[in-house]
């Protein structure tokens, strides 16, 4: 007697004896997944790897293998479009730049803020409750029409695209954009907190933000730091030498923040290596940083502070 046909699961026209060695259902060459004992059907190839845990580094991250850098690219093209943005409309500069406190005066100039405002003359800046000023500034680089000019952008993208796509392919998609974010805003916030009464843009915080994960990142993992350490100290000479014409407190804010959180994302104990305790430590970062804007805030105009502008 002539066993009865059977036919595949998904595609019954097929007729075929191969059966699932896991869920006993029929299936037909197209829907054959070898595995190490006969043969899987798709539903139990897709159970499997859902229950098969995804490698992270030591940093939480997913492993991205020879996943493409998109934060990074994403970061560069809006730094680029910020630009284009500039050469059209080159008053975005004054409007979005990072900016302490300034008086804006009946003709439209800026003047210095020394606590008090007069006739005609407002107050502009963080002061005014312009907190957008300390992430958008680093998204922004000095006008075609000024003496470092297009070269500031170049400069800070070359620094992106060589750095970033190392330290995002350890920290991973998520992270490694919390951490340019969060040395933007920490460059921001020294230069609040320094030099209130200068206006300032370039990604340059961010970039030293993420020179310090780089270095971070290749002592944990036990690298050679000798080559590492000239690098680094390449930077550092460069920011020193860059006092002389750009904002040294936005490099040393975007500096320090960017190793701050890089050890903590590195030297945390397992448990603590997670997204929601790494979230919760970024909100915690963030609140500090809010807490010196309010207290500067409040040292410029006296007991006055505006959230929004």
């Amino acid at each position: 007697m002539e066993a009865a046909a059977t036919t595949c699961y998904r595609h019954p026209s097929y007729e075929t004896y191969v059966r699932c060695t896991r869920c006993e259902r029929t299936i037909c060459p197209d829907c054959m997944h070898e595995a190490s004992v006969g043969y899987h059907c798709p539903e139990c190839v897709k159970e499997g790897q859902r229950s098969v845990r995804r490698a992270r580094t030591v940093f939480g991250g997913a492993v991205s293998g020879a996943t493409a850098p998109v934060v990074t690219y994403v970061l560069m093209a809006l730094n680029i479009l910020a630009y284009l943005g500039e050469v059209v409309r080159p008053e975005i500069v004054d409007r979005f730049a990072v900016l302490g406190a300034a008086l804006t005066g009946p003709d439209g100039e800026r003047y210095y803020y020394r606590g008090e405002t007069f006739a005609g003359y407002e107050l502009t800046g963080v002061a005014d409750g312009e907190w957008y000023r300390l992430v958008t500034g680093a998204f922004l680089h000095l006008p075609p029409d000024a003496s470092f000019g297009v070269m500031h952008l170049l400069f800070n993208m070359f620094a992106l695209w060589n750095i970033g796509r190392v330290v995002e392919g350890q920290l991973g998609r998520a992270r490694y954009l919390a951490l340019y974010l969060l040395s933007a805003v920490g460059g921001s916030v020294v230069v609040y907190l320094l030099a209130p009464d200068t206006s300032t843009v370039g990604a340059s915080g961010a970039v030293f933000g993420l020179a310090a994960a780089f270095w971070v990142i290749n002592r944990r993992l036990g690298r050679d730091m000798a080559a590492v350490n000239r690098f680094m100290a390449g930077f550092l000479l460069w920011m020193v030498l860059s006092a002389l014409f750009t904002s040294w407190q936005g490099h040393l804010g975007g500096l320090l923040t960017g190793a701050l959180v890089t050890y903590g994302l590195a030297y945390a104990p397992a448990r603590l290596r997670t997204w929601p305790a790494q979230l919760g430590g970024g909100v915690v970062l963030l609140g500090l940083f809010a807490v010196a804007v309010v207290v500067k805030t409040t040292e410029l105009t006296g007991g006055a502070v505006r959230l929004g502008g």
